[in-house]
Order: structure tokens, then sequence, then C-alpha cells
């Protein structure tokens, strides 16, 4: 009788990294199973995140900021941040968004964007998870519209004061620093603004379907006054914004597929002991079929995936092609994550199995680093010239 191959024996994808690679993968894949996955139902049920104590273990481990170079960050390649968050969202789509947002939204924008001054400052103790970060960016009234922001940031005085609000902010709540992009006469400006400045305030946001193991707080700024020196002198425009968007959209093309190869897997499992009719459910012809899809789609979006890795690292990934990598990974795990509900049966729905619990957050990741729809139209614009947006 043959002898089971995973997805990644069967496209043979171990062939396509190197040693630095592998280990960082199976590292972070150790961690990610001792440590959080023996929790995560738990945390999810209860709605809540030892963030902090998290993030001190994943700062410990280099994960965090892992692309960055310098300031304490570990400078790894590109590629290998994808599989480290590929092997985090195996475990939960909320881990890996609290890992995207410190390094990949709030750290590259302090490393890119920033004076000196604030990367000495905050990098180091980020990078060592000593420190939380967040990006306010998205308003209620502006998702994918960001152009549309109504915060604003006004001269005064010889201090900047912030007014405005921004929504779905990830890390929010437990964050030190919040990194907040405002309307100013000159323009979409960014600004470095700690959690205990007067005026700031970030509640949880409760009662989430999807996402529960991760912090998630409306931003709340009522006239915060600021020294000059908060403002992030590099960025100017919203190509600011969405630069460190591109970043954490890169995260998503891997991550996703890691919550897409857990349902895999243990549908796989599950298929191999469920008896149905005197045989195993892997025994019968439609299950298998289902398998063989869902196994297609998974190794083709890691190719893709290591494909853009391997593109970003030369420094020759566009944006257009991280939008085919966030569209077709998160598309596609979602997809197998409700076929795979179908062959756990009842079971699927209990959070005894991870399935419907990654089914839940991928709706989240579905939409948020920019909508399917919004990605279509980047790729729409990249085959024909032509914008749609508007």
């Amino acid at each position: 009788m043959p002898v089971p191959q995973s997805v990644s024996q069967l496209f043979s994808l171990d062939s396509l990294l190197d040693e630095e690679e592998l280990a960082i993968r199976d590292t972070t894949r150790r961690f990610a199973a001792e440590r959080i996955r023996p929790h995560v139902a738990g945390w999810f049920e209860a709605g809540t995140l030892p963030a902090r104590e998290l993030a001190a273990e994943l700062g410990g481990m280099g994960l965090l900021g892992m692309h960055l170079e310098g300031y304490g960050c570990a400078g790894m390649s590109a590629t290998s941040y994808g599989l480290a968050c590929l092997e985090l969202e195996a475990v939960d789509s909320g881990i890996r968004s609290l890992v995207s947002v410190q390094g990949s939204l709030a750290m590259f924008a302090i490393h890119r964007f920033g004076s000196e001054e604030q990367k000495q400052q905050w990098l180091p103790p980020m990078a060592a998870g000593e420190a939380l970060g967040c990006f306010g960016l998205t308003e209620p009234d502006f998702g994918s519209n960001p152009a549309g922001m109504r915060t604003s940031a006004r001269w005064d005085g010889g201090d900047w004061v912030l007014s405005g609000t921004k929504m779905w902010i990830t890390n929010g709540s437990v964050a030190d620093v919040a990194v907040v992009w405002a309307r100013t006469d000159d323009g979409i400006r960014g600004f470095l603004v700690p959690a205990d400045s007067p005026g700031f305030s970030a509640p949880e946001i409760k009662h989430k379907l999807s996402l529960r193991a991760s912090v998630t707080a409306e931003l709340v700024l009522e006239d915060v006054r600021l020294p000059e020196s908060a403002m992030l002198p590099e960025a100017r425009g919203l190509s600011g914004p969405l630069s460190c968007l591109g970043e954490a959209r890169f995260g998503i093309v891997f991550g996703a597929l890691g919550a897409a190869r857990d349902c895999l897997e243990t549908a796989i499992d599950y298929a191999g002991s469920r008896e149905v009719f005197d045989q195993p459910l892997a025994a019968f012809q439609l299950t298998q079929a289902k398998l063989a899809d869902m196994a297609l789609e998974l190794g083709k979006g890691q190719l893709l995936a290591l494909h853009l890795g391997r593109l970003k690292d030369r420094h020759e990934l566009r944006a257009e092609q991280v939008s085919l990598g966030k569209l077709n990974s998160v598309r596609e795990a979602i997809a197998i994550a409700r076929e795979c509900r179908t062959i756990l049966g009842a079971n699927g729905i209990t959070l005894e199995y991870p399935v419907l619990r990654h089914a839940n957050n991928l709706e989240s990741v579905l939409t948020y680093e920019g909508t399917s729809e919004m990605h279509q139209l980047v790729i729409g614009q990249a085959l024909t010239g032509e914008s749609a947006f508007r």
C-alpha cells in the first residue's frame, strides 16, 4: 500500500528552500505547535489573547520585524519571513496578525519613514517584544478608500494636534505606540502616538465572530497634542501607508496558506480514521476527489508564494504581484477550509478541530489589507492599463 504524502512532499516544496529557510520554518513550526496550539482554541472561545506575553516570546525568537535590518531586527530574507507567517497562521490567523502588524506595519513604517531618533527609541524594544505597536489607517467610513480619511493633524503653537477615529486596529488596546495617519495642510502624514498621550484611547472591540484570538480596537484621538518630532519625516501622501500595507499583504500571501494546510491535514487525518459504511471515509472516491483538488490548489498557492518571495528578495516584487498572491491565497484558503468542514461533518463545527475556526478567521483575512474586489481591480488595471476604482 502506498505511503501517504503531505502536500509538501507531493510538490517537493522542501527542495525549493535553503538550509536557513528550512531551519526558520521548522523552528517556528515547533514553537507554534508547543506553545500556542494547545491554548488557541480556548483563547478563541474566550475572545482573548495574551498578546504581550506572546510578543516577548516571539521577540526572543527574532520573529518580530525579522525581515528588517539593524536596530535589533534579525535581517532575515523576505521568503523566511513568509515561511514564518505560514507556520504561525497554521495555528491561528490572529497570531500571524499580531506579528504582521508589529513587524510589517508599525515597525516597517518607523524603519522606512522614521527619523534616526524615532528608530533608536522604538525599533529595538519592538523587535524584542518589549513594546507593541499598532497601525492606524482604516477609519469607520473609509476602509477601501483611505484617501477619504477624516482624521486630521493641525499645527498649533509648536505642536501637532490630532483628532479623529481609526477602526479595526489589531493590537490597538495593548500597543505602546500607534502609527497614525492623518490629513494635514501638507497632505497625509504619519505620526507616532504614544499610548499614554492625553486624549488618546483605544477601546477594545468585542463580540467578534472572527479573529477572536486577536486584540482588535478602535483608536480615538481627541485633540491629542504631540511634539513636532512625532511626525514621520520621510512619509508624504498615501504612498507611505500603502507601502506598509504592501509589506503586510506579502505576509498574508504565505500566512493564509498555513491556515489552509492545517485544515487539509486535519481533514486527511480525520478521513483516515473515520469509518463510514464499514470503511474509512478516505477510501471513498468523492472524498479523495475533494482532497486531491484541495491539495492541488494549496500546492499551487505555495509555489506562487515562494516565487513572490524570491522576487521580493531580489527587490523586484511589484504591487500588482502582491495583489495576485493575496487574492489567490485567501480565496483558495477559505474555499479549502469550507470544503474540509464538509469532510468532518458535524465534528467540523466544534473547537475540538481547527477547521471552522480557520474558516471564521479567514473571513477577516479576506477583507483586511485590501478586499478581494480591490485586488481584482489592481490586477485588472495592470492587465488593461485602465483604472476602474471610480
